[in-house]
């Protein structure tokens, strides 16, 4: 028969010893809830990654707004690069324009006209009833030689200032705009010219003997100027 004893019973519950129980169930249950005590701490930091997700995303998110921004920044730039090249275009044509017209003042326009002194050549050269025309399309002048007289002919029609054509077959100056016709002399006859043609200044150069034309000075006929001794030379 066993004395429990106050002390007895005390020190079992100091040692882990119940009364009726072996000391190896005692051990059995510390090493039991020992072994308990680490589970706990190693599931919570288990569960803390997949609460940690959320945070992990945040970085994520900053560098595709960082991006964003980024690209927005550099659309910005270009457009600026865009429209200050386009500016700086219109600014050189712009002074492209401005000297052209400066350099075309400082040059002006400058008409080049045929002298309107020149020779013909020799008095012999032009044969009687001959109206010759090789100085028209140059000079603008007819050389007729009639009824022992040579003299320049304008060949610019006192109607409206066309220029007439020769025509050998009839015999007679033709103006191609109004139709108004002149004889070989250059008096008029049909059409709605109002007077004959002008004859210019003519004379034999003392230096070689060829025949030079003036048109610088002119002789019309219902002045009575063709009767002047500069509005022809003897043939």
């Amino acid at each position: 028969m066993v004395d429990e004893t106050p002390d007895s019973a005390a020190k079992a519950a100091t040692t882990g010893d119940t009364p009726g129980g072996s000391s190896s169930e005692g051990g059995d249950a510390k090493a039991a809830a020992a072994a308990a005590k680490p589970a706990a701490p190693a599931a919570a930091t288990a569960a803390k990654p997949a609460a940690a997700k959320p945070a992990a995303a945040k970085p994520a998110a900053r560098k595709a707004a960082v991006a964003k921004k980024g690209g927005a920044d550099e659309l910005s730039r270009r457009g600026f690069f865009s429209w200050a090249a386009v500016a700086w275009v219109g600014f050189t044509v712009a002074i492209g324009g401005c000297v052209t017209t400066w350099g075309r003042f400082m040059f002006p326009n400058v008409l080049y006209e045929p002298p309107t002194s020149f020779k013909v050549g020799a008095p012999e050269d032009f044969p009687e009833g001959v109206v010759d025309t090789r100085f028209t399309d140059q000079y603008g002048v007819w050389i007729v030689n009639e009824k022992g007289r040579i003299f320049a002919l304008i060949a610019i029609c006192t109607h409206l200032g066309c220029p007439p054509a020769w025509l050998e077959a009839q015999n007679k100056f033709k103006c191609p705009c109004h139709g108004s016709g002149y004889y070989k002399s250059g008096v008029n006859f049909e059409g709605p010219t109002p007077r004959p043609l002008e004859r210019a200044r003519i004379f034999v150069s003392p230096d070689d003997g060829q025949v030079v034309v003036d048109k610088a000075q002119k002789y019309q006929w219902e002045l009575g100027q063709w009767e002047d001794p500069s509005a022809y030379i003897a043939a």
